[in-house]
């Protein structure tokens, strides 16, 4: 791109891009080219939706990298999600991954999480900062994972937007972009998959977003981009915390090595409500390294207890024996399924340094057969530190009563709340 220009609300951005800029930005896919179309065409905004590695979220930054370095008057954008975390290991790190070698820490504000080009600031703050939301006015807006960020917040922060905002989603259910934004003339709609991206992505990203493609529902909307559906979510209903209450802690371990993570669970019971915080989500670790994580944790040696599943009493030994209280969790009647009822008789949250608990959640689902049944099989993709709860409540808990009005998910169907 050598030139964009474009006046809003009486400025004037003119950007044109120098050969190091050129440099910084070569590789780019056919979505940057057609979000910087929709700025050139003076849309009001630009919607991407597509699956997972297709570049929505590079091409965005890329873009406002390329905006901010070359504006000539003052201008200001704003990278927003739902929380803090989400920015830290998201758009930040894309943010610096792109800029590379021109990163500048001296005009990086860690506080505030601003990057001061000159004439330009970027700023990165979360949806849930009410003072933010209704803050000053900005010249550009992207919200990431726009399906993540209440309509109330996003109403805020748009029409606090002079001149351009872009949203990028995964499509995995219908939201209000759906609803209300997009087939609107003043809006760009950019679908994408990473089949468009195929020349920037590593081949192993590939390879594994086609594994996936015997869980319908996950390839339709990760692989093919297109909506899904909320329809045999195992656990349906979780809310956010910024972190764990105080109270007697104790933890969930699925083992996994060369492909599947290993993830560890931080969990606290108070009355009828579980919280829950990611702790390790990693693939090739050993036992060793696991009971090397496990002392980097802070965990108490012969005292905290520590869940894992039976079917691996080699790998429950060896980290016994590293002097870790360590217990195979009881499979109990129904196996996997009676885990799952048991953990669905809790209000459940997570910490929002939970990327891959949260994002598990919202995933993990029972996959239906040919004919469109559920089946009581789930999605191994998102299965890890969900299964580690489910350790973690079947070691830990003893049966509850049953208690019909507090059934929150009955096998394959939703019910109204009490709570």
């Amino acid at each position: 791109m050598a030139k964009l220009h474009r006046e809003a609300s009486g400025e004037v951005v003119n950007i044109r891009a120098t050969k190091k800029d050129e440099e910084m930005l070569i590789r780019t896919t056919i979505v940057y080219k057609k979000l910087v179309e929709a700025y050139l065409s003076k849309n009001r905004r630009a919607l991407l939706e597509g699956g997972t590695a297709s570049s929505k979220t590079y091409s965005a930054i890329q873009f406002l990298i390329l905006a901010l370095i070359r504006a000539k008057t003052p201008l200001l954008a704003s990278v927003v999600s739902e929380s803090v975390p989400h920015l830290k290991r998201g758009a930040i790190r894309d943010f610096t991954n792109i800029m590379g070698e021109d990163f500048d820490y001296s005009r990086f504000n860690k506080t505030d999480f601003i990057y001061d080009f000159g004439n330009a600031k970027l700023e990165f703050f979360s949806a849930d900062q009410s003072d933010k939301l209704r803050g000053a006015r900005r010249d550009i807006l992207f919200l990431n994972e726009a399906n993540n960020v209440p309509y109330n917040a996003y109403r805020e922060l748009d029409i606090r937007t002079k001149t351009f905002s872009i949203l990028d989603w995964n499509p995995v259910s219908e939201f209000y972009a759906h609803q209300n934004l997009i087939g609107k003339p003043e809006n760009a709609y950019i679908h994408s998959t990473y089949l468009d991206a195929i020349d920037v992505i590593p081949p192993e990203v590939v390879a594994n977003i086609e594994a996936n493609r015997n869980d319908p529902n996950w390839f339709n909307i990760y692989g093919l981009g297109r909506l899904g559906k909320v329809e045999g979510l195992v656990y349906p209903y979780f809310e956010l915390i910024d972190e764990l209450p105080q109270g007697d802690a104790f933890y969930g371990l699925d083992f996994g090595f060369s492909t599947d993570m290993t993830a560890l669970v931080k969990c606290v019971i108070v009355e009828d409500s579980l919280y829950c915080q990611e702790l390790i989500y990693e693939v090739g670790l050993t036992n060793q390294d696991i009971a090397s994580r496990l002392d980097e944790l802070g965990i108490k040696r012969h005292y905290d207890e520590i869940w894992a599943d039976s079917a691996e009493p080699k790998s429950i030994e060896e980290i016994y024996r590293y002097g870790f209280n360590i217990k195979g969790a009881s499979k109990g009647p129904g196996s996997v399924e009676y885990g799952h009822q048991r953990v669905r008789q809790y209000k459940l949250y997570w910490t929002k340094d939970s990327l891959n608990g949260i994002k598990e959640q919202r995933n993990f689902k029972y996959i239906p057969d040919k004919d469109g049944r559920l089946t009581n099989k789930t999605t191994h993709l998102f299965s890890h530190l969900m299964d580690a709860v489910r350790y973690a409540i079947m070691g830990k808990v003893e049966p509850l009563q049953a208690q019909p009005q507090r059934v929150i998910y009955d096998a394959m169907k939703l019910v109204d709340l009490d709570f």
